[in-house]
C-alpha cells in the first residue's frame, strides 16, 4: 500500500492542506502574507458575489440533476427492455456526446447559441423575429444546463443501465408467472434494483454542479456581459487566483465549497443507503 499512500498524500492531502494553510493568511501591503485566523472565511460569509454564484450552482443542481437523470433513466429502461430494436446502436449514440472533449461540446454548443451566426440567429433570420435568445439573462443558466445534460445523459445512462444487466433473470421469470405487465416489473424490479445506482449517479452529479466551471468560463466570451467573473464559485475562485492574484481569498472559497460538497454527498449517500436497508 506505500505506492498508493505516497501518491495519495501528495496529490490529495498536500494541496489540501496548503489551501487550508493559505486561508488562514491574508496578503498585506504592510507587513506581507500576514496570520489572520479565520478572517478570510468571516468576509467570504459577507460576500454577495460569493453567494450569488452558490445560489445559481444551487439552482443549477435543483432543476438540471433531476433532468438529466430522469432522461438518463428512461434511456436506460428503454435500452434495457426486449422492445427496442437496434439497442446497442442507440447506447452507444447515447453514450458519444460524452466521448466528446468539454471544450469541444462548448465551443460547439456556443456557435449553435450566437446571437449573429449559427442555428440560433438562422432560425430567428428565418422567423423574422428574435425568438432563440440562449445567451439572454434569464436564458444562460437554461443553456448552460442543456450543455450539460447533453454531455452527462450518456455516462449516467451507463451507470444504469450496467445495473439493470446484473438483475437476476430469475426475478423476470417470477414475475412473467405471476402475471406482472411491463410497468409492474419497472416499479417492481428493475426502479428497486437501481437504487444504489441512482445515488452514486446523484453524488457524482451534485459535484459537478458545484464544480461547474468549463462550461460558463468557455462561454463568457460570447457573454461577457451576462457572465461574470463569479458567475459560479469555481469561476469566483479562479479569476480571485488567477487574474486578481488574490491566493487566500480563492483558497478560502475552495475549502467553503470543498466542505459543502463533501457534507450534501454525504447526505444524500446516506439518505440513499437507509432507504436501500428499509
Amino acid at each position: 500500500m506505500a505506492p498508493f499512500l505516497v501518491v495519495f498524500l501528495l496529490v490529495f492531502i498536500a494541496p489540501v492542506a496548503y489551501s487550508i494553510y493559505l486561508s488562514l493568511f491574508r496578503e498585506q501591503m504592510v507587513g506581507g502574507n500576514a496570520f489572520v485566523g479565520f478572517e478570510n472565511y468571516v468576509a467570504l460569509f459577507v460576500d454577495p458575489q460569493f453567494w450569488e454564484g452558490l445560489g445559481r450552482v444551487t439552482l443549477f443542481l435543483l432543476v438540471q440533476v433531476p433532468v438529466m437523470l430522469g432522461l438518463a433513466l428512461v434511456a436506460a429502461l428503454a435500452i434495457d427492455s426486449a422492445r427496442l430494436h437496434a439497442s446497442g446502436f442507440f447506447r452507444i449514440v447515447i453514450f458519444l456526446p460524452y466521448a466528446v472533449p468539454a471544450v469541444v461540446a462548448v465551443l460547439m454548443w456556443g456557435f449553435i447559441y450566437g446571437d449573429n451566426f449559427g442555428l440560433a440567429a438562422n432560425i430567428n433570420d428565418w422567423l423574422g423575429s428574435t425568438v432563440l435568445t440562449p445567451f439572454a439573462r434569464e436564458w444562460i443558466l437554461v443553456s448552460i444546463g442543456n450543455i450539460v445534460t447533453w454531455e452527462f445523459v450518456g455516462y449516467n445512462m451507463l451507470i444504469f443501465y450496467s445495473a439493470l444487466r446484473v438483475i437476476p433473470t430469475d426475478l423476470y421469470e417470477a414475475a412473467e408467472l405471476d402475471g406482472a405487465g411491463p410497468m409492474r416489473v419497472i416499479t417492481g424490479i428493475k426502479l428497486p434494483a437501481l437504487r444504489g445506482a441512482i445515488v452514486i449517479a446523484t453524488i457524482f452529479s451534485i459535484i459537478g454542479s458545484f464544480q461547474l466551471f468549463n462550461e460558463p468560463n468557455i462561454l463568457r466570451t460570447l457573454a461577457p456581459n451576462i457572465i461574470t467573473t463569479y458567475f459560479t464559485p469555481n469561476m469566483y475562485a479562479y479569476n480571485l487566483s488567477f487574474a486578481g492574484q488574490q491566493y487566500n481569498a480563492s483558497a478560502t472559497v475552495a475549502i467553503v465549497m470543498g466542505v459543502l460538497t463533501a457534507v450534501i454527498a454525504y447526505v444524500v449517500q446516506l439518505r440513499g443507503s437507509r432507504k436501500e436497508e428499509l
